[in-house]
């Protein structure tokens, strides 16, 4: 692609286009973006596009569509093509830092991000001068251009909070504060006399306190590993200028200036090496008053958040993303401080908490704000150690949970009035979610039908609270891992549960609301046959909700519970009546076809899902309107789309396992595409495992004669991708293969097929393949069906008595014990630890596994074997009786005596002997 005008012209009129809500324009433009996006000068385009173009909404949309191209193909992933040419590479690199810098702050930030993702892949070996680069401009005296490089290097740094202690990551963050540490603390001076000078400047202050914000986090990224040596001389002046900042009129200071100064304290109480600095009574009370007791305040925006902004609210609240307000830092400051000051920070706020809940007594619909506060003290002062999954786990012994929950939390819960003080519903539910494991259970059961009734507030945060909180109460495990909570003691919740909840659905704002399709799915899941009288009713409402949420899939949290609740309807009503399935099939179908017509790349991994576990509830049939289906699922076009490949994989060996002899007879002229697919699949060392699942169903299922004419090639192919690209993955899948291949077709037919592509071929693949490689199968069934074919070979092939390759049979017999009794070798050669890491490539949709679609581990050999060590001795003992002496004789001679004392004990227990 040309930088001409005419271009430029062309991606400004499809950029217009993506930002349409019409599918049919967006869908076509967002396409087209996708097939040129691999042309060399593609990213300059945009960027030019950005820099010259005179309408804002493109320059924004071209940043950000830069941004997604750079986070999508910047990453050079192994044996995958060179995404982004390298002369683009360098262009960017050399344009992309000025530029950001001279850019308006909404497109500042989208470059600062790509910056970001440049230099998680390239800094600092292939981009050393960025760090200079950046350096320089503190200098430039425009605040505009410092805070471009703050928050480029904030967005760059941030992940040392994040990263695993290495060698390799302490030598960068040295080579970072060599040059960033003391740049970055003059700039803070600096910064910190400006404000002085410019105290009655509230634009300039605006300015100055959103460099404060940056400088705060940078310092907290480059102190997070625990390097104090640069930071150390000058924390008490660090610690003092903020904890002045802090105590000052704080109405008047920027939320993120404040939160971040507060999470800098936070940050420094919890370190052992600066825990004198906060050992002074004075100090400590100071702090609690002064500092933490203001930000528990739920201020005018924490309000106005929750009324008219509630899906933010919610995010921040419950998913901890309020990293940046002052309530969460003063909260992590209280949790902070009560490491080493438990017992004085609880005396302190105990009177607060006391002095909160008497003013909010006084006049409840005025002083309910206390109560809050108070609320959020308790929770804080509470909370020692805390996880998504289990809530708070380990919790402070000087607070009193459970009578703080009956006395202050569950009147608020029991009232009548639904809609009445929603802040406090909905902290009296988020009580509950947090302290469920330190509240007794029979006070959980109390709440059940209150989180139910309160399913039905209008307030969007408390119905949402509402659904999140049963939703963590239904997957509490009590004793024997069983649910907490069970289905007898839910069993007179079940209507009214499911009414609340898909009625919740109903409520403005809550349409496509994920808390509450996760609380649906998590019922089902709980309730299990109690729900089938309600599932006529159920599957409409989800078929009716899928169909509306197809037309722009914008949820995907929400999406995916949703099908999670589909696959849960039709595992729970075919259990009891295999019959239902056509039912099941009658309602989906519709809205599947629409989905695949429309090309609806987000759902179209989880239609194949559905499918597949549909397709599996009938027995050894394939009913026509799967049938008709079958050629299309066979295009290359479905294929290139990472996402799809296990779900399809998947749906083919549903195929293959309920109506193979069908696709002989009815569609045998597709069986080369479908052996295409293996092809395609074997030559990728990330789905090569995929392309054996898909060619074990073929040779297990597939009528033999129906594959004759294609076996010598498959094995060429095999054996052509061993020469050039060998790997662990690809080894253990394909011993799997070949030793189903010897069971299906038998021995002999293994060593005549190899032979025939070349010589002795059979000789080597055991020699070289088999017993050195045999030990790295891992799994189960995997290696039963490894044991199956080993002993097959060792006791149905007449070669290995008879020709060369007699040679091989003892040390094939004690791979075979070894395989039995020594640990699972998994190495892995140092190359291949990230094979199997690589980024969805172009617009992808990535793959998402639906738990409850997951199929039953198969057994191929399941009925012919049940125990493989007897199976061997029986086997032996046949062969020894059809050639008296030679088996005894070979194995007192070669086998070591470890694995003759497990072989006798395969013997004795299978009541045979070796004649």
């Amino acid at each position: 692609m040309e930088l001409s005008d005419a271009n430029l012209q062309t991606l400004t009129e499809y950029l217009k286009k993506t930002l349409d809500p019409d599918p049919a324009i967006r869908r076509p433009a967002e396409k087209f973006l996708e097939s040129v996006e691999g042309n060399q000068n593609y990213p300059l385009l945009l960027l030019t596009l950005l820099e010259k173009s005179q309408e804002n909404v493109i320059k924004v949309c071209a940043s950000v569509t830069f941004k997604n191209y750079i986070k999508r193909n910047w990453r050079i992933v192994e044996d995958e093509p060179n995404k982004i040419c390298e002369a683009d590479r360098i262009a960017i690199k050399a344009n992309i830092v000025p530029l950001m810098l001279s850019s308006p702050e909404q497109i500042q930030k989208q470059l600062s991000d790509a910056i970001s993702i440049i230099g998680r892949e390239d800094f600092p070996q292939k981009w050393p001068d960025l760090l200079t680069e950046m350096v320089n401009r503190f200098q430039s005296g425009d605040f505009h251009v410092i805070n471009g490089v703050l928050r480029t290097a904030h967005s760059l740094f941030k992940r040392y909070r994040h990263e695993f202690k290495s060698n390799e990551l302490w030598t960068e963050i040295k080579l970072v504060l060599d040059a960033f540490a003391l740049p970055l603390t003059n700039l803070f001076k600096a910064t910190i006399e400006l404000c002085s000078t410019h105290a009655n400047d509230a634009s300039a202050l605006k300015v100055l306190f959103s460099s404060l914000i940056l400088i705060a986090k940078l310092f907290y990224s480059l102190n997070f590993q625990d390097l104090p040596e640069f930071f150390e001389d000058n924390m008490e002046t660090w610690m003092t200028n903020f904890h002045t900042l802090l105590t000052l009129d704080n109405k008047l200071l920027q939320t993120d200036l404040v939160s971040n100064a507060i999470q800098f304290l936070a940050s420094v109480c919890e370190r052992p090496h600066y825990k004198h600095l906060f050992e002074d009574q004075n100090t400590l009370t100071s702090i609690c008053e002064k500092v933490i007791v203001p930000n528990m305040e739920f201020r005018a925006a924490d309000e106005e958040a929750f009324e008219d902004n509630s899906e933010e609210y919610i995010r921040r609240d419950l998913e901890g993303s309020d990293i940046d307000t002052r309530r969460r830092a003063a909260c992590d400051l209280v949790r902070g401080l009560c490491k080493f000051f438990e017992g004085p920070v609880t005396g302190i706020f105990s009177g607060y908490v006391n002095s909160m809940l008497q003013e909010y007594a006084k006049n409840p619909s005025i002083n309910w704000k206390h109560k809050d506060a108070a609320i959020y003290l308790v929770t804080s002062l509470a909370s020692k150690a805390q996880t998504q999954k289990h809530g708070i786990t380990q919790a402070n012994e000087l607070v009193n949970l459970t009578e703080f929950f009956v006395n202050h939390i569950q009147p608020d819960l029991k009232s009548a009035n639904v809609n009445e003080f929603p802040v406090l519903k909905a902290d009296g539910i988020k009580y509950i979610m947090i302290f469920r494991n330190q509240v007794p259970k029979e006070q959980l059961l109390v709440s059940i039908p209150l989180l139910i009734n309160h399913l039905q507030a209008e307030s969007i945060v408390v119905h949402t609270y509402a659904a999140h909180a049963l939703e963590r109460l239904f997957t509490m495990r009590g004793t024997n891992n069983t649910t907490l909570i069970t289905n007898t003691e839910m069993a007179p919740f079940v209507e009214v549960l499911l009414t609340n909840l898909f009625k919740a659905l109903t409520f403005p704002g809550s349409s496509e609301n994920e808390y509450i399709m996760k609380a649906i799915m998590r019922s089902f899941s709980l309730l299990q046959e109690a729900i089938i009288p309600y599932i006529p009713s159920v599957i409409t409402q989800l078929t009716q909700k899928l169909l509306a949420v197809s037309k722009n899939p914008s949820k995907p949290h929400f999406n995916h519970y949703m099908f999670e609740s589909i696959c849960l309807s039709i595992r729970i009503t075919c259990k009891a009546n295999p019959d239902a399935v056509r039912s099941f099939e009658e309602a989906l179908f519709m809205v599947f076809t629409e989905i695949l017509q429309n090309d609806v790349q987000e759902f179209i991994p989880y239609v194949f899902q559905v499918m597949s576990l549909l397709l599996e509830m009938h027995k050894n049939e394939i009913p026509s309107s799967y049938m008709a289906l079958f050629p299309h699922l066979l295009q290359p076009v479905l294929w290139e789309r990472t996402g799809n490949i296990p779900p399809l994989v998947r749906l083919l060996q549903a195929y293959l396992e309920r109506g193979a002899s069908t696709i002989a007879s009815a569609a045998a002229d597709k069986i080369p595409g479908l052996l295409g697919v293996f092809q395609k699949l074997i030559a990728s060392k990330a789905n090569d495992h995929q392309g054996f699942y898909l060619l074990n169903s073929i040779i297990e299922h597939m009528p033999p004669e129906s594959v004759d004419q294609y076996r010598k090639q498959i094995f060429i192919l095999l054996f052509q991708r061993l020469q050039n690209s060998k790997t662990t993955k690809f080894i253990k899948s394909f011993l799997v293969f070949v030793n189903l291949y010897c069971i299906k077709y038998g021995a002999l037919a293994l060593q005549e097929i190899f032979d025939s592509i070349q010589p002795k071929m059979f000789g080597m693949v055991l020699e070289k393949i088999i017993i050195p490689e045999i030990q790295k199968v891992s799994g189960q069934v995997e290696k039963k069906i490894c044991a199956v074919g080993i002993t097959k070979i060792l006791t149905e092939c007449p070669p290995m008595m008879d020709t060369e390759y007699t040679k091989l049979w003892t040390p094939l017999l004690q791979a075979l014990i070894g395989l039995f009794e020594l640990p699972e070798d998994d190495t892995i050669p140092d190359e291949e630890h990230f094979i199997d890491i690589e980024d969805a490539p172009g617009y992808q949709t990535a793959f998402s596994q639906l738990a409850f679609a997951g199929k039953k581990e198969h057994d191929p050999v399941g009925q012919m074997v049940n125990n493989p060590k007897i199976h061997l001795a029986q086997s032996l003992h046949k062969l020894s009786t059809a050639c008296p002496g030679r088996v005894p004789s070979m194995l007192s001679t070669s086998l070591n005596t470890e694995a003759l004392q497990y072989l006798q004990g395969y013997l004795q227990a299978a009541s045979v002997t070796l004649l």
